[in-house]
């Protein structure tokens, strides 16, 4: 039984354990990177093919004829032709909660480096005005608690209720929003009342048809001046250009992305011209911590397991619900 991993580079730097997957199935196959012109070759004899972001599209799908399992290394799948899958009865899975812990340390660690304005004192001293400081604590940028203030989270699956939990350690109230447009159900506040009450705002919903540009001009112009955006979910989430916007004439206060709409961006990407410390952005790196990393590659290998036992396992279909 052979299995291929598609885009390997993607989950490791050389210090994964890869155990767990070599005693579910043998032999495999790990490709740092595919092109599109290489994958019908490496995985026209694969019965499972393993990837991360690239995408499985119909054609893709229809050149590997032995193929009966393709493995998501993520949880969105969105790259993935589920459509031509389920035509072939090709079984496609997920993986699912193994990045919550690093998730939510980086949102925080987003809203802490912008309410404490991190980098530009961090600069202030790396520039010697520290040390020709007439006080010994230069007062230049604003800091503000965390204690106390709203967070607005949007999309309240694992990561959003995982987040919840931690902000009320920092002693912050939380409201948590219901679907755009929709009235608030039980534990749940209207959309666009969480827009206009947080001071801070976190995304952790899936890049769906009705989530693509959630947050737009109308969202950013009911967010409070003083309030800060965090989005480590998907890129398209927020519409780009109306952020940018938002941030040059001070509608909001600023924002944190590990994400964006193209990845890798292109050098040309406004907001990464935007070279202002109210927004700070990351390379999609929010799950990526050592541990996170070794969960995903244990759980795929408990998904192939469970297939081929007739278990459960991670399951994702076109009907799949993933709000």
């Amino acid at each position: 039984m052979s299995a291929v991993f598609l885009d390997f580079g993607s989950v490791t730097r050389g210090d994964m354990d890869c155990t767990a997957l070599e005693q579910v199935i043998s032999p495999w196959q790990f490709h740092d990177e595919t092109d599109p012109d290489q994958v019908a070759d490496r995985i026209k004899n694969a019965e499972i093919v393993v990837c991360n972001k690239f995408s499985m599209t119909h054609d893709i799908i229809n050149s590997a004829q032995r193929l009966k399992l393709i493995c998501i290394a993520a949880t969105g799948y969105n790259n993935i032709d589920l459509t031509t899958a389920a035509e072939r009865n090709i079984a496609v899975c997920n993986v699912r909660g193994y990045a919550t812990p690093a998730v939510v340390q980086h949102v925080f660690m987003l809203m802490l480096n912008l309410s404490c304005n991190f980098e530009p004192y961090r600069q202030l001293v790396n520039d010697g005005r520290w040390q020709t400081s007439r006080h010994f604590c230069p007062l230049d940028f604003s800091i503000q608690e965390l204690s106390g203030k709203v967070l607005g989270i949007i999309g309240f699956g694992e990561l959003g209720r995982a987040v919840s939990e931690v902000a009320g350690a920092f002693g912050m109230r939380v409201l948590v929003a219901d679907h755009k447009g929709q009235p608030p159900r039980a534990g749940r506040t209207a959309f666009d009342t969480v827009l206009q009450q947080s001071d801070f705002i976190t995304l952790h919903c899936p890049l769906l048809d009705e989530t693509r540009h959630l947050i737009g001009q109308r969202e950013l112009s009911l967010i409070k001046p003083t309030a800060f955006l965090i989005n480590t979910a998907r890129g398209a989430i927020v519409n780009e250009d109306d952020l940018l916007h938002a941030l040059i004439t001070g509608r909001i206060a600023g924002a944190g992305l590990d994400v964006l709409p193209e990845e890798p961006p292109s050098h040309d990407n406004r907001l990464l011209q935007y070279r202002q410390p109210n927004l700070i952005v990351t390379p999609h790196v929010a799950w990526a911590s050592k541990e996170s990393r070794q969960r995903l590659l244990n759980q795929i290998a408990d998904n192939i397991h469970n297939f081929f036992h007739h278990k459960p396992f991670n399951q994702v279909t076109a009907t799949t619900d993933s709000h």
